[in-house]
C-alpha cells in the first residue's frame, strides 16, 4: 500500500483472526452479500444508538463496539468472496454502496447531538465519501487505492472516540477532534486523487 499510514496496514492480521469464522460462514452457505447487508444493518443500529444518546448518553458506549462489528463484517465479506470463489460484479457494487450507506447511517446522527458542530460531522462524512470515490476512480492494479491517513477503519475509530467523549461528558473536546479528522480527510482525498505513485 502506498501513502501515509492507516489502520489498513494491520488488515492482514485482522483478516487472519477472522478466517475461521469466514470458513464457517462458507460451510453454512452464507454469501458475501449477506455479510455486506449485515454490516449495513449494524451501522443503522449504531446510528439509532447514537440518536438515542441525546437522552441516554450511556448508550453511546455501545457505538464503538458496533463500529468494530461493522469493520469485522466488512473484512469477512471480502475474504469470503476472494478466498471461497464467490466474487461477482453485483457484489462488488453492493460492497462499495454499502460502505457509503454505512458511513452515512452510522455517523450522521452525531450531527443531532452537536448543535454547534453538527456541520463538522456532515463535512467529515462527505469527505469520507469523496475519498472513497477517489480510491476507486484513481485505483491501481488492485482496483482501488487505500492511501491514508483517514481510511474507512480510521473513520470508525474517530467516531468511536467522539462517542466515548460524549458519553463521558467531554463535549468541549469533540469540536477539535472533528476538525482534525476533517483535515485528515482532505489529506486523504489529495493522496488518493493525485498521480499514482510507484
Amino acid at each position: 500500500m502506498r501513502g501515509t499510514a492507516t489502520l489498513y496496514r494491520i488488515k492482514p492480521g485482522f483478516q487472519a483472526a477472522l478466517r475461521p469464522a469466514v470458513a464457517r460462514c462458507a460451510r453454512a452457505g452464507v454469501r458475501p452479500n449477506h455479510l455486506t447487508l449485515a454490516a449495513i444493518a449494524v451501522s443503522a443500529t449504531a446510528g439509532a444508538v447514537v440518536a438515542a444518546g441525546s437522552s441516554r448518553p450511556g448508550l453511546l458506549l455501545l457505538a464503538p463496539m458496533l463500529y468494530s462489528l461493522r469493520m469485522a463484517l466488512n473484512a469477512m465479506d471480502g475474504l469470503l468472496a476472494r478466498e471461497h470463489h464467490m466474487t461477482s460484479r453485483s457484489g462488488a457494487v453492493l460492497n462499495e454502496i454499502g460502505d457509503v450507506m454505512s458511513d452515512a447511517v452510522a455517523y450522521l446522527p452525531f450531527a443531532g447531538l452537536l448543535p454547534g458542530h453538527g456541520w463538522l460531522v456532515v463535512v467529515v462524512v462527505v469527505l469520507g465519501l469523496i475519498g472513497e470515490v477517489a480510491a476507486l476512480v484513481n485505483g491501481d492494479e488492485s482496483g482501488r487505492r487505500n492511501d491514508g491517513p483517514l481510511g474507512k477503519s480510521d473513520r470508525a475509530v474517530a467516531f468511536g472516540v467522539v462517542a466515548l467523549l460524549l458519553a463521558c461528558g467531554r463535549r468541549a473536546a469533540v469540536g477539535p477532534v472533528l476538525a482534525f479528522v476533517a483535515v485528515l480527510g482532505l489529506i486523504t482525498i489529495w493522496n488518493r486523487a493525485t498521480e499514482t505513485r510507484a
